[in-house]
């Protein structure tokens, strides 16, 4: 067994060179566990895009991977329940897999009061050992940014997609409906749009920035599989405490 040093961990540094050969291998598969079901207590999973890695000042040891999701899905309401979730993420064009357990931490729009405080409350919570500890002495503001950051972003395609209803309530007008939906939305500008436009493009900018929300990838655990190589190989890394900070350990184990 081998343990990292106050560096990237090794599974963040092979993420990052099978992504800048297959760019946009960038959507991997979320895990989250449902108590609300009417079969019971069940497993769901949805795939998300990854967006980018954040990592605290002079602490490269604890990568965040940040992702995005609207905060009326029905995720944002089972991992406030139970925030622990896996992410697995196959990358085809180098045969690799990765399973990371981790906790998510949910960013919403301030004006969402107790999502937001429940945010807040998890992030003071936070201990030495996970990586979002590491920006607990930040302001709100700082989040807030973060998050209005990656909303300006998106496409105007994309963004377009806050403004729709609830995603998985039923489409009460059908197909006719969803034609009224906005397709784009720009950031208004009173300066090049018209008094219509503007107070349009507002309304729209508002609605959608007040349903995206940051989604926060803190790992614990990474189980990682290159099925490139002949024999195939697998490591299992995890987080240690040495000395004043922490590592991740690292070790081979069968395929």
């Amino acid at each position: 067994m081998t343990s990292a040093a106050a560096a990237s961990p090794r599974w963040k540094i092979i993420i990052d060179k099978a992504l800048s050969q297959y760019k946009n291998a960038n959507v991997f598969q979320v895990a989250t566990i449902d108590n609300q079901s009417p079969h019971g207590t069940v497993p769901r999973a949805r795939s998300q895009v990854f967006r980018h890695f954040l990592t605290a000042p002079n602490t490269p040891t604890h990568p965040l991977l940040i992702s995005s999701t609207d905060s009326r899905t029905p995720k944002v309401t089972q991992l406030t329940a139970n925030p622990k979730s896996e992410i697995v993420w196959w990358i085809e064009g180098t045969q690799q897999q990765f399973r990371l357990l981790a906790d998510v931490y949910l960013v919403p729009s301030p004006n969402q009061k107790e999502l937001h405080g429940e945010f807040l409350r998890k992030l003071q919570g936070a201990g030495e050992e996970t990586g979002v500890y590491h920006f607990k002495l930040e302001g709100e503001s700082e989040w807030e940014a973060r998050r209005v950051e990656l909303f300006r972003s998106m496409s105007p395609h994309m963004k377009a997609s806050w403004c729709r209803p609830t995603p998985g309530s039923p489409l009460k007008g059908g197909p006719d409906e969803a034609k009224q939906w906005p397709t784009r939305v720009d950031e208004p500008d009173e300066e090049t749009m018209s008094k219509e436009e503007y107070e349009e493009a507002k309304k729209n900018w508002e609605m959608a920035l007040g349903n995206f929300m940051l989604f926060v990838v803190d790992p614990v655990e990474v189980d990682f599989v290159d099925l490139a190589v002949k024999p195939n190989r697998r490591f299992l890394f995890k987080k240690r405490k040495e000395g004043e900070g922490w590592v991740w350990d690292e070790e081979e184990v069968v395929p």
